[in-house]
């Protein structure tokens, strides 16, 4: 008899700075905090549209150490309405498009952007402050020709 799975109910990422992570999931994904359970170790959760984002701080837990964006990696999606408004969103709090393969400025407000993904959807790609790879994904492509 198989597991019949009804959806996904949430994604934890690790973060090392509570109050930091919370100000770029709250700031610059723009996610809402939810309510969390009384545990005894420290964290936050978000809501996701219809699903939740729990972030932990934990004492062993794995971070991607310097280490830049890569799509490759393991990474949270967040779908948005609007690509055009993703980017400028982005632009407007510092974000600057990083080149393909070249070095990062400043890793942590770069941004790789994929308009014409392979997926059929366009990309943009992000840092959080630990280091974990965030995509940002739309529908498609609506900025302008």
């Amino acid at each position: 008899m198989a597991m019949e799975i009804e959806t996904l109910h949430h994604v934890s990422l690790p973060v090392s700075d509570l109050e930091r992570s919370k100000a770029f999931y709250s700031g610059v994904i723009g996610l809402e905090e939810i309510e969390r359970p009384p545990f005894k170790f420290p964290g936050a959760w978000y809501r996701a549209g219809d699903r939740d984002i729990h972030l932990i701080v934990g004492t062993r837990s794995t971070f991607r150490d310097g280490k830049g964006i890569d799509s490759r990696d393991g990474h949270l999606a967040i779908r948005v309405r609007s690509y055009r408004r993703a980017v400028e969103h982005l632009k407007a709090l510092g974000y600057r498009e990083a080149e393909p393969d070249a070095p990062m400025a400043d890793p942590l407000r770069s941004m790789r952007l994929n308009p014409r993904s392979t997926a059929g959807f366009p990309q943009i790609y992000i840092l959080d402050p630990d280091r974990n790879v965030v995509e940002i994904n739309a529908a498609e492509d609506d900025r302008s020709p």
